[in-house]
């Protein structure tokens, strides 16, 4: 644009000179004329020496301006290179993720206390961008999750690969875009049409959901004994699970996750949050946590895995249509191995599957929701367990006797324990530390 006017001054001038000079051709006598035409040829060359002048340096700032872009973009492209091979998180600013996300638009899941938006950064990678709403725990879930997860790096678990962290905006986590979306999606049959998933979604074949579980197995076996400070994860459910392009498991969502030190085999937990279900009867009955409070909801998994169903379901009631009642899979699982029915539990969905490798996961799932947390194994040994290194025992008979306060749901009054009943089982699963919760909170996420 610049140029342009550069070229329509040059050319204005030219011709005003050119038409002074014709005129005093003819107006004057010829020494002035010859003056003014020496006068006019000087303008004329000090208008096109400035215009060139003008012209070359503006080009010269457009070239060196270029080249500091690309040098700047190369910078940032290696910086960012650096950064992801060093596993460094990077610090975005709201702006960067309000382009990345399209003004947060493209929504693929929200939780309790969290929403994760699809995001393209400007080198193109693909990204999701976790938004913490939950401000009374926005800060603490924050540092948790960041904490967590910003120093430990596992193929098996979700890479953090940056945050936000302004005052005047909410929180948020950065992580690679895992595009098969969650485990939920690929082993529990699709309810109706509404509900999210992701493009590619189905039935998830026995080899994959085998593999699955040992793709988690090791995520949690790493977190428990790999890492500087063990890491509990306490909340392990089929929506925390992702599967990438190839369906590898990664464990994700450490918003509820403890460090402890490793010679600490018990923490303590101010609050109770997490997912009813899936929670390990110590930490509901107050009596503390550990790694086999992970080791719990693992189990339960396995079993949702092999059977296709949650372990917790509202059904209608066979005498009483009317009524519903709440129905727990892990005891119709139980029931079912004592009776040798063990085949009776697959996913019917499923046209194939091992049957050798049915009953281990079956067994491993029964010795990982055992009620007395000293009878669980550690991730370590179920991974060994189902790579074959380690023979897997047939679990010892469990009454379950937890069951209906963990499936219960205070706003039904459907199977309401009473509390004395409560009362009279808490004796059954010991202490798992001297240490006592603050406050009773159970919410579900």
């Amino acid at each position: 644009m610049e140029d342009r006017k550069v070229k329509i001054i040059v050319a204005t001038s030219v011709t005003t000179v050119i038409i002074i000079i014709l005129i005093a051709r003819f107006v004057l006598v010829s020494k002035v004329f010859f003056l003014i035409c020496g006068a006019g040829v000087a303008v004329i060359f000090a208008i096109f020496a400035f215009a060139f002048m003008s012209l070359s340096h503006k080009r010269r700032r457009r070239i060196l301006e270029s080249e500091l872009k690309s040098e700047s973009g190369e910078l940032r492209m290696e910086y960012s290179f650096l950064r992801k091979v060093a596993g460094v998180p990077t610090k975005f600013r709201y702006s960067e993720l309000e382009e990345a996300t399209d003004g947060f638009q493209s929504l693929i899941g929200r939780g309790s206390s969290a929403s994760v938006f699809k995001g393209i950064l400007n080198d193109g990678t693909s990204v999701a961008v976790k938004r913490i709403d939950a401000e009374e725990r926005g800060e603490r879930e924050f540092k948790s999750e960041v904490a967590a997860i910003a120093s430990v790096h596992h193929v098996n678990l979700v890479r953090l690969f940056g945050y936000c962290n302004s005052s005047s905006a909410p929180r948020y986590l950065v992580y690679d875009f895992i595009s098969n979306g969650s485990l939920d999606c690929w082993i529990f049959p699709k309810r109706d049409d509404s509900q999210r998933r992701p493009r590619r979604s189905g039935c998830l074949s026995w080899n994959l959901r085998y593999k699955v579980a040992i793709d988690v197995a090791k995520g949690l076996a790493y977190l428990h004994h790999d890492c500087r400070s063990r890491i509990l994860h306490l909340d392990i459910k089929p929506e925390n699970i992702l599967l990438d392009e190839s369906f590898r498991a990664l464990v994700s969502d450490f918003g509820l996750s403890k460090l402890t030190n490793k010679d600490e085999s018990q923490a303590a937990m101010s609050t109770i949050r997490g997912t009813r279900g899936y929670m390990a009867p110590e930490w509901v009955l107050e009596k503390g946590i550990s790694d086999k409070t992970d080791v719990y909801s693992y189990g339960m998994v396995i079993l949702e895995i092999v059977g296709g169903r949650k372990n917790v379901s509202l059904v209608e009631d066979e005498k009483d249509k009317s009524k519903r009642k709440w129905q727990y899979f892990p005891k119709i699982v139980n029931e079912k191995v004592k009776q040798g029915k063990i085949m009776e539990i697959v996913d019917d969905r499923l046209m194939e599957y091992d049957e050798n490798e049915v009953i281990k996961l079956v067994h491993i799932a029964l010795w990982c929701v055992q009620e007395k947390p000293r009878l669980r194994p550690s991730m370590a040994k179920v991974v060994d367990m189902l790579q074959g290194s380690v023979m897997v025992d047939e679990p010892p008979a469990s009454k379950m006797i937890l069951v209906d306060f963990l499936s219960d749901d205070h706003d039904d009054n459907v199977n309401m324990p009473k509390k004395d009943s409560i009362m009279s089982i808490q004796s059954n699963v010991e202490s798992n530390s001297t240490y006592s919760f603050a406050t009773t909170v159970f919410s579900g996420r």
